[in-house]
């Protein structure tokens, strides 16, 4: 059965919309050590459709040469949520498939079908489903020391109470922390 690991980027203020603001930090290598660290344990890449739509023009004209993380993301299989056909995403971009929209019972079947762990990044509206539904296994916020003030907020106001255990954290030289959860 596969295991969940999702990893967002998030202001202190709880934004993880767009992180075009998280270039003025640069990239600690310890910080790409342990994004690769989470990466390298995954069998498949799981995204909701505006993330899979974002992602898709940005990683798939990338290579090894132009970034590391490039034959990850175009290699593995991605799974989508959300209103696309199959067709349509590998169209958009290889190795894709869709899921259809989300259903807890299908998200699980995924789940299970997957021997190592399952990639989430971004994906604002199925992280937050998914941990609703006690489906994710290990939560890697990567926690930048800035306030935007504005922007989607991964747990915007009204989400549900949800207990999380802190598994590990790091401080990068950078400012960022990198946190770890998983299920209470």
């Amino acid at each position: 059965m596969g295991a969940i690991a999702v990893h967002e980027f998030i202001s202190l203020d709880g934004v993880f919309e767009d992180p075009r603001w998280t270039a003025e930090f640069g990239f600690d290598p310890e910080m790409s050590e342990d994004i690769g660290r989470i990466t390298r344990a995954s069998d498949a890449i799981l995204l909701g459709r505006t993330t899979f739509e974002m992602f898709a023009p940005a990683w798939s004209t990338r290579t090894a040469e132009d970034d590391p993380g490039a034959p990850f993301f175009n290699d593995t299989q991605k799974t989508v949520v959300g209103d696309l056909d199959d067709a349509t995403a590998e169209a958009t971009w290889a190795n894709s498939r869709s899921l259809g929209a989300y259903d807890t019972e299908r998200v699980r079947a995924f789940k299970e079908s997957v021997g190592g762990a399952i990639y989430v990044s971004g994906s604002g509206t199925l992280v937050r489903s998914l941990l609703a539904d006690g489906l994710i296994d290990r939560l890697h916020l990567f926690v930048y020391p800035i306030v935007l003030g504005s922007g989607a907020h991964l747990f915007p106001q009204g989400s549900p109470t949800t207990r999380l255990r802190l598994r590990q954290q790091d401080v990068y030289d950078n400012g960022v922390l990198h946190l770890v959860y998983t299920p209470a």
